[in-house]
């Protein structure tokens, strides 16, 4: 046995007389490179003389593998392990030195003897087998490889990553070669088109999960320590920092078409082991994904979340919640692309989800169809995650642009179901109260998208699509969707981040110490103006006397009145808001809605911040001191008309208010003397503000704009000369008192309705009819002429127009009319005049 061994052993490294001279050469030189000692290390002088003799014939590169294989599977099993060191290590050298055509023969039994050590239980072979793998895939081949195939690599480091050895020490070890093993394989065959694609599923579906399983086990040890000292140099060489560096280097690699297959099984993992709640680890590996992937592939990540949201929409609250979140920080990271193409597709999903959440929170169930809940939904979760969703709208706002963002806002604006004109919600019945929780988050949504957002053109950021119904809204009976209403049209109009200097209603005695930012009023901003002013004054005087306001309601508005004088105001806003106020000031004097006191006193006290707001704000002396002196009036006799009477100090609010001194008001003369004097127009002043009436107050029974035309038209010609010439003079006794109390109101009621058909027929009637109409009037009777105005000739005609086209401008203006609204009316009445003149003629 011993001289069978010891010939064994001479044979093995080449010594034997006879038998030693009729082997192969390249034999030869493979086992002079072994000593007759393994501990020795390889023999470096016969080792040179192989890579030579390699080099000098490079076809027999393949076989040198080939015995060099033979020679390893053998020592393996007969548990040599130092000549199996040396075997890879004259493997390594040799595949370091030769890059000819021939290489990927010997490269075949290269890897064949990895995978050999690699599928042996000692660790120390496994981390030998991988340490040769990654210097090989460090090498860069000069020929293409058509048939090798890393199937196995990659099963078997994936197994390695997840490896559960005993010892903690080898586990460590085993793991790390493991992950360090999958980051060769992805250097190797990433980037070669020739190679089996790396990013299919089936070989993504291991990887990834392997790099996150050692990226969660440092999670959970970090969480488990209660202070966790600082890393060292030799702790940064740790699995998880391993895993997050081959991570990051694979997503980097990511092509546009394999980041869905790169993701899909984060999202896996994630859902497997219950990852989404608590959401730190999620996070944290979104933050390495959305910071590795290439920055124009970064919308395709958010899609892959939006989709998974999709995936889980009936799942528990709290699992969309760490959904959402993760979407939430992921879109603040990818600031600029993160989004992509599919801008309100994104919305959508979120606002979908939204109301999804609304009727599970209101039905408690998730499936509407059957009538048993598999999970019990607890509502303060799906608050919770309502939350979330708004939230994120806001975060992905914030990385779009400002035409963008606009259309965001009309999208969401679009979604508000709003009630029938001043329909009251019951929040008893379900379905109004849906439709009420659902109006509050898209409007709190809405609200996120416009917080930050800076518009140099208003009249394109605020069009009248989404101007409408937002205020609109601001008139419901709901006191939290008014307040949300006012919060995002502040959001809007303040540019310069003056929006918390009024955050209450104050008299501020000295407005420099508010330090506010004014610009000039732009072009585009006196167009926005021009447009839309008189339906914001409308809907600022409508809300104003709101029965359900709170003192932030008031806040509010101070806010939104100081803003838009300091944004938006020149000479004749400033004189228009203080129409407004002049007029808010007199329904609170007069009490013709029987408004509460306490909301009386609120606009009193609304009325006199803003006019000492205004005042400073238009640095004129007289104009100051005239309303200082009815601040100071009001501060001794009537503390209840003062913010601080009001909001502060509720007790000095009298059960009743009566009919106030001239002292304690503030008086229009008066401001319109001052004001003239300094330029600004006094006639505008002097007209008392009326809201503008729209289509909305005409359903509801309130006069409509016709309806006041030929109301005016009809006083004035009733107040004419001619008319008080014909009508005789008619004795007044108590029976035609009597008469006109009992019989007024049916005729009235019959005179409004004639006007209103009549309005209605020359709104909507089209013009060939409205001819035809006349036409036969004229045929029947004879034409009578408002005014007596008949004219001979053109001059006469001319003339005659011009004074009824000048008269009419004067009731335009009296009556708030906007620009558009006075060019249809004067086509309106240009239409008559063709009418009466083609009469005329013929």
């Amino acid at each position: 046995m011993d001289c069978c061994g010891i010939a064994d052993h001479h044979v093995g490294n080449g010594v034997c007389g006879c038998c030693g001279a009729l082997r192969p050469r390249y034999k030869r030189l493979v086992d002079n490179i072994f000593p007759e000692d393994a501990e020795d290390g390889l023999v470096k002088a016969n080792m040179e003389k192989l890579t030579f003799y390699a080099l000098s014939a490079p076809e027999k590169l393949d076989r040198i593998g080939a015995y060099l294989a033979e020679r390893l599977s053998r020592d393996v099993a007969r548990h040599r392990y130092g000549y199996v060191c040396i075997a890879m290590e004259a493997l390594d050298q040799l595949l370091m030195a030769c890059h000819c055509q021939s290489i990927n023969l010997f490269v075949e039994s290269f890897l064949k003897m990895v995978a050999k050590l690699l599928e042996s239980d000692k660790a120390a072979l496994q981390i030998l087998g991988t340490n040769s793998f990654i210097k090989f895939a460090n090498i860069e081949e000069d020929t293409p490889s058509y048939h090798r195939s890393y199937d196995f690599f990659v099963s078997r480091f994936s197994e390695m990553c997840h490896s559960g050895h005993d010892d903690a020490t080898d586990r460590t070890k085993i793991r790390m070669a493991g992950i360090k093993g999958l980051q060769g394989v992805v250097r190797k065959t990433v980037n070669d088109e020739l190679q089996a694609n790396i990013w299919e599923p089936q070989h993504m579906d291991k990887i990834v999960p392997s790099l996150l399983f050692n990226l969660q086990q440092a999670e959970e040890a970090e969480s488990r320590s209660p202070s966790p000292p600082q890393e060292t140099e030799k702790e940064k060489e740790s699995p998880a920092a391993v895993a997050e560096g081959c991570l990051r280097e694979l997503l980097g690699r990511a092509a546009y078409g394999n980041i869905k297959n790169a993701i899909k099984p984060v999202l896996m993992h994630l859902d497997n082991h219950s990852l989404w709640e608590p959401k730190l680890f999620a996070v944290r590996c979104f933050k390495i994904i959305m910071y590795s992937v290439q920055s124009q592939h970064s919308h395709l990540v958010i899609q892959q979340l939006v989709g998974h949201l999709d995936a889980n929409s009936k799942s528990v609250a709290k699992v969309r919640t760490g959904i959402v979140d993760v979407l939430s920080e992921s879109a603040v990271i990818a600031a600029g692309g993160s989004v992509g193409p599919t801008v309100l597709e994104v919305f959508n999903t979120l606002l979908r989800h939204l109301r999804l959440s609304i009727d599970y929170e209101l039905t408690g169930k998730y499936d509407s169809t059957t009538n048993v809940s598999n999970q019990i939904i607890k509502e303060h979760e799906e608050r919770i995650f309502q939350e979330a969703v708004i939230k994120t709208i806001g975060a992905f706002a914030n990385t779009l642009p400002a035409y963008q963002r606009s259309e965001v806002m009309l999208f969401i604006m679009g979604k508000v179901p709003l009630p029938a004109v001043h329909q009251v919600l019951d929040v008893g019945k379900p379905g109004d109260n849906g439709n009420r929780m659902i109006q509050l988050m898209l409007l709190k949504s809405l609200l996120q998208v416009t917080i930050g957002f800076q518009s140099n053109n208003l009249l394109a950021t605020l069009p009248t699509s989404f101007l409408e119904p937002l205020l609109s809204a601001s008139l419901m009976e709901d006191a939290e969707l008014r307040l949300l209403v006012i919060e995002i049209l502040l959001s809007l109009i303040d540019r310069q981040g003056n929006r918390h200097k009024f955050s209450h209603v104050s008299i501020v005695s000295d407005i420099s110490v508010l330090m506010l930012k004014v610009d000039k009023c732009s072009r585009q901003d006196t167009l926005f103006m021009k447009k839309h002013s008189q339906t914001l004054y409308r809907y600022i005087y409508m809300s104003c006397k709101q029965e359900n306001n709170s003192h932030i309601h008031y806040d509010a508005l101070y806010a939104m009145l100081a803003l838009i004088s300091v944004e938006l105001a020149n000479e004749e806003v400033v004189v228009d808001l203080i129409r407004v106020v002049l007029a808010l000031q007199e329904l609170s004097s007069t009490n013709e809605d029987n408004l509460p006191v306490w909301t009386r006193c609120a606009i009193h006290a609304l009325c006199s911040a803003y006019l000492n707001l205004i005042s400073q704000l238009t640095s004129l002396p007289a104009f100051c001191q005239n309303i200082q002196q009815v601040i100071e009036v009001r501060r001794k006799e009537a503390l209840y008309l003062l913010p601080e009477g009001v909001f502060e100090d509720e007790n000095s609010i009298p059960n009743s208010m009566d009919k106030l001194e001239k002292d304690l008001l503030f008086l229009q003369s008066k401001i319109s003397e001052v004001l003239a004097g300094s330029g600004y127009s006094s006639d505008r002043l002097g007209i008392p503000y009326i809201p503008q009436f729209t289509e909305e107050d005409r359903l509801s029974k309130r006069k409509s704009i016709g309806e006041t035309i030929s109301l005016q038209v009809e006083v004035e010609s009733r107040n004419s000369p001619e008319k008080e010439e014909k009508m005789p003079a008619e004795e007044i006794t108590y029976e035609t008192l009597k008469k006109a109390i009992v019989d007024g109101g049916v005729m009235e009621e019959q005179e409004r309705e004639r006007r209103r058909q009549v309005v209605e027929k020359f709104q909507k009637a089209p013009f060939e009819e409205i001819a035809a109409h006349c036409g036969a009037r004229t045929t029947s009777q004879p034409i009578r002429y408002h005014h007596s105005w008949l004219w001979p000739d053109a001059v006469s005609f001319s003339a005659c127009l011009r004074d009824e086209v000048s008269r009419s401008l004067r009731l335009l203006a009296a009556v708030q009319y906007g620009p558009t609204q006075i060019f249809i009316e004067l086509q309106r009445f240009w239409l008559l005049i063709q009418c009466h003149l083609h009469m005329d003629l013929t």
